[in-house]
């Protein structure tokens, strides 16, 4: 657990992945759509990803991937961050954490 929140308190937007998620990859495309830049942790190529993804699980995060922190804060999986994006707060979520300007 405390690993996770390490990483997710280390830039303004965080994913947890997995290689091989579709939703997972469309999310992480949804932010550089977006213009952000947010910080990739793939759990199946780090040497902790099962430990981490047990985290996210203790988190709330079912499936535990993708995962998503704005602002060091869990904000959920991807029917989260699409619901939010949606009804148009996500951008302004991203824009409170500094990881987009405009």
């Amino acid at each position: 657990m405390d690993r996770v929140k390490d990483l997710a308190s280390k830039r303004a937007a965080v994913v947890f992945t997995k290689s091989s998620c579709y939703m997972c990859h469309s999310i992480t495309q949804l932010f550089y759509e977006l213009g952000a830049s947010p910080a990739v942790h793939e759990l199946d190529n780090d040497p902790y990803g099962k430990e981490m993804e047990k985290a996210l699980r203790s988190l709330g995060c079912s499936p535990s991937v993708p995962a998503v922190f704005i602002g060091g804060k869990f904000v959920g999986s991807s029917r989260d961050v699409i619901s939010l994006h949606v009804d148009g707060s996500l951008k302004q979520m991203l824009m409170a954490a500094r990881a987009i300007w405009f």
